[in-house]
């Protein structure tokens, strides 16, 4: 559970939000820390290889972000979206999300 601004933020719930995305191959969400907030979303997305644009368009942040605050309530939108090759995984594929915080 992310805690940011006083709202309780599911991060699954914005991953669902972002992996009907388009451009999307797959997504994690963490809460990282803010001074203002206690705590923001953050987006780490790996984009599908037919994307348009890259991870150095702003572009496309904006359009993630406007398409998740249109998906569900726009207080949970990823304020920090960090483009990735892929995500770190175990053996079996789980996806390691406190490998993320740490970094």
């Amino acid at each position: 559970m992310i805690i940011s601004g006083g709202y309780n933020i599911a991060g699954p719930e914005v991953e669902s939000a972002l992996l009907a995305h388009p451009a999307v191959a797959e997504c994690a969400v963490v809460g990282v820390p803010d001074d203002e907030r206690g705590q923001i979303v953050k987006a780490f997305v790996v984009l599908k290889p037919d994307a348009i644009g890259g991870a150095d368009d702003g572009a496309l942040v904006k359009a993630m972000q406007d398409f998740v605050k249109a998906a569900i309530a726009p207080y949970k939108y990823p304020r920090a979206i960090e483009f990735r090759a892929s995500l770190p995984r175990t053996e079996t594929g789980k996806l390691q999300r406190f490998r993320l915080r740490e970094q």
